[in-house]
């Protein structure tokens, strides 16, 4: 008798568990506070620039961080070097040929626990002129405060990956050896998300 009464209750537990929500609240990025900024060696100096118009969403288990999803979409078109004809040079088929590629994705794939408070890397697919390959990302959660129109959040990430990965190759040899340009790009992302408004639930 105890025994069908440890495996009945046994059964109750798990129904409670499985049928309970999981903890997740869904964040949207706020582009006009939101960049993505990267550097690149030339010559023997860095160069650096940013893309001012990102878009994207988290998807976030406050229950368990790692199993959150995020997505980012990037306007190549908004990239800004502080030299209009650089960028203009930028856009053309020699890098990122903006008018056919005109946006550049990233959609996480997975979430792991990283060195340090609130700490992870995240590894995602990166879809970039017209090539999609993996890259994983260092990224701190800032945390979240109440904002004058709701609760914010920021992220900020940081990551390396080489530019010919995604068939941007084009660069100039120096008469004394070398290249003009690197091949490694550092990435910084600093991102405030906005969190939406849950729907509500259903009158029964």
């Amino acid at each position: 008798m105890l025994g069908s009464q440890r495996m009945l209750w046994s059964v109750v537990a798990m129904v409670v568990l499985s049928s309970s929500p999981a903890v997740a609240s869904e964040w949207e990025v706020d582009s006009s506070h939101s960049s993505v900024e990267f550097s690149i060696r030339h010559l023997v100096s860095n160069v650096r620039g940013r893309f001012d118009k990102v878009e994207g969403t988290l998807s976030r288990d406050d229950a368990d961080p790692t199993q959150s999803k995020m997505t980012l979409t990037i306007d190549v078109a908004s990239i800004d070097t502080g030299v209009p004809d650089r960028d203009k040079h930028l856009k053309s088929p020699d890098f990122f040929d903006a008018a056919k590629f005109p946006t550049m994705t990233f959609r996480s794939t997975k979430i792991g626990k990283s060195t340090g408070k609130d700490a992870y890397e995240v590894t995602g697919d990166l879809t970039l002129h017209g090539v999609t390959k993996p890259v994983t990302l260092q990224v701190q959660d800032l945390g979240s405060v109440k904002g004058p129109k709701g609760m914010v959040r920021g992220l900020e990430a940081t990551g390396t990956l080489n530019r010919k990965d995604w068939g941007i190759t084009w660069n100039n040899a120096l008469d004394s050896g070398g290249t003009i340009l690197g091949d490694e790009v550092k990435v910084l992302i600093n991102l405030e998300l906005k969190e939406k408004a849950q729907a509500a639930a259903p009158k029964k």
